[in-house]
């Protein structure tokens, strides 16, 4: 488990403008010292807002897209193309302006799909494609992703692992299929956190005032289960990229000031 590392920036725009910098440098040099990277995108505002962001970065060439191999935290169980689903909002923000490999691009399964309306057998088939991902190497069910980014919730869930429901309680799974989740729509498809923790780095992204709280609770020590962005870390590194209105609630002394 990695203590968690905060970095505050004046405004989502900077945070997003920074992060997708930070992600760049990240996969070049997991390029240069593997031969590939390995990165686990989030949907919602801030996951969004960083591919868009690393979209226009200038230094955006300097990825060999072809060499990157990019899977989700979690998807919303709707069908193909649906403008809900985060693999589309990545294509819209990102994927479809860079010339990625399509065999590298691990998309979570269809509403509608191989297996029809039944989520839990749509969660069993991507957890099969990562345990086929993983080499000796990972020592796992699932790939040692460079970077797993995970947007928090404003009541502190991440992926789609809501306080207090059963995926959050996972210990075995690294993908399950979640029912009734309490906000929109209610079936999905999530990691869960033995998958995240297989991650060298995980990145939490919190930005605007309704994600202060979430912060606050989940970095005071919160259990998992109650505030399950508290169970989220890297092997080797945990980092809160936050914005100043999400860092507000924060003690200062978990942070310097914010650097942009």
């Amino acid at each position: 488990m990695s203590a968690p590392q905060l970095v505050v920036h004046h405004d989502k725009e900077l945070m997003a403008q920074a992060a997708a910098a930070r992600l760049i440098t990240k996969i070049v040099d997991a390029q240069a010292a593997r031969g590939f990277a390995s990165v686990v995108l989030t949907g919602g505002r801030n996951g969004n807002g960083l591919l868009a962001a690393l979209s226009s970065a200038p230094a955006r060439d300097a990825i060999d897209w072809a060499r990157l191999d990019l899977w989700w935290g979690d998807e919303r169980f709707l069908p193909e193309g649906h403008p809900d689903r985060n693999d589309t909002q990545a294509r819209e923000a990102l994927l479809d302006r860079v010339p990625l490999d399509p065999a590298r691009v691990h998309t979570m399964p269809v509403a509608g799909g191989a297996y029809g309306a039944d989520a839990d057998a749509a969660a069993a088939a991507y957890a099969e494609e990562l345990a086929a991902a993983a080499g000796p190497e990972d020592h796992g069910p699932v790939p040692r992703f460079d970077v797993l980014m995970l947007g928090v919730g404003p009541d502190t869930h991440v992926a789609s692992l809501f306080p207090e429901y059963p995926a959050v309680r996972e210990t075995e799974r690294t993908v399950v299929g979640v029912h009734g989740a309490p906000k929109p729509p209610p079936t999905r498809i999530s990691l869960t956190l033995p998958a995240i923790r297989a991650a060298r780095e995980v990145w939490l992204l919190a930005a605007g005032e309704d994600k202060a709280k979430a912060a606050a609770i989940a970095l005071s020590g919160a259990g998992e289960v109650q505030a399950p962005a508290a169970g989220a870390y890297g092997r080797s590194r945990t980092l809160w990229l936050l914005d100043a209105a999400a860092a507000s609630l924060l003690p200062r002394d978990l942070y310097p000031p914010a650097t942009s």
